[in-house]
């Protein structure tokens, strides 16, 4: 009787309503090697200049970002509140702010020889 109750409050991950479905995830799995591919396509025939290659890989990087969260992790699928979502979000502030800061170090602290 307790594994039927566990069964039922987790959800039936074989059904629509559960983590997720097997068209659910096809559809992340082929968006994920599209996302891939445009950007190595763009890179290895050198299709753009330097700047706009770069702008598109951070494009295709951040909707890569996107649906792997929609997708795989089911961002979207919780109902209880958003903890998971918003120390996600609060850990990505971090890393953008270690990272901008040591760029702008980097670039405009650099020690003339």
């Amino acid at each position: 009787m307790a594994n039927h109750n566990a069964h039922t409050e987790h959800g039936d991950h074989g059904h629509e309503g559960g983590h997720g479905s097997m068209k659910s995830y096809v559809i992340g799995f082929l968006l994920s090697i599209v996302l891939t591919i445009i950007p190595l396509v763009a890179v290895m025939n050198g299709m753009f200049s330097k700047q706009v290659t770069t702008v598109l890989i951070l494009v295709m990087a951040i909707l890569q970002f996107a649906v792997q969260l929609l997708f795989f992790m089911h961002i979207r699928d919780e109902k209880k509140p958003r903890y998971n979502l918003i120390s996600l979000i609060f850990g990505l502030v971090i890393m953008l702010t270690i990272v901008a800061g040591s760029i702008w170090i980097m670039t405009y602290n650099a020690v003339a020889t």
